[in-house]
């Protein structure tokens, strides 16, 4: 990392109706570099525009060390040598959360129940939670997951109305799992709905993508869709 002295100088938007975030981030982390931050408040729109006029940049915050720019908070982190996303890499976040809190559900409902977190139910729980979960990130913008689900599901590109069945039918055998009522109708739906995905899964990866590029990047990406759909 370049040498630097223990004094940055920050500029980012504080208004009225609007605190830049990454004006906030950028000043944390500074500080927890061991910076001293000379913190200069651009409170109105004109002060904004004046800045990034002045200094040719399209964007606040703006963070100055030893005289020299370092750029909006993606840079500041650069500088520091922290990793920055860059919103193409892969990342296995998403699953993680998804299954570690379904986990844990799961292991917490068993040990309310029966007083041992090591039981047959909690096994169906954390499959039940994890539906549940996925199909509340499906349903919270179903015309966004369903333009993703026909990029690769077999079954909807050939009928359309099933990306939008998908998620009522994961939610509906999940919630139906967790009360272990009729589970002649949940374990099937969860059967039909699994092995279709797996199968569309599959072939999208080990069949489509791995011939041209790296297969364990593919099933992180693929993995990353089921769960964010974006």
């Amino acid at each position: 990392m370049t040498a630097h002295t223990h004094k940055a100088t920050l500029y980012r938007m504080v208004m009225d109706d609007h605190i830049c975030p990454f004006g906030l981030k950028s000043r944390d982390l500074l500080k927890r570099e061991g910076y001293a931050v000379d913190d200069h408040w651009l409170t109105t729109r004109k002060e904004t525009d004046d800045f990034q006029a002045e200094y040719n940049v399209e964007t606040t915050p703006q963070t100055f060390i030893d005289g020299d720019r370092i750029g909006g908070h993606d840079e500041l982190r650069e500088y520091f040598g922290k990793p920055v996303n860059d919103g193409n890499s892969v990342t296995y976040q998403p699953v993680i959360a998804v299954f570690g809190m379904a986990a844990l559900m799961a292991l917490g409902l068993s040990w309310a129940a029966f007083g041992d977190f090591l039981t047959v139910r909690a096994v169906e729980w954390f499959i039940a939670t994890s539906m549940c979960i996925l199909a509340i990130l499906k349903l919270r913008d179903l015309e966004s997951f369903s333009n993703m689900f026909l990029g690769y599901d077999l079954l909807a590109q050939r009928w359309v109305r099933y990306a939008y069945i998908y998620p009522f039918g994961e939610a509906l055998a999940g919630v139906l799992m967790i009360f272990g009522a009729l589970m002649w109708l949940a374990v099937p739906v969860a059967l039909f709905i699994g092995t279709i995905g797996a199968v569309s899964v599959f072939k999208a990866v080990y069949i489509e993508i791995s011939a041209t590029s790296n297969a364990p990047a593919s099933v992180g990406t693929a993995m990353f869709r089921l769960v964010s759909f974006h």
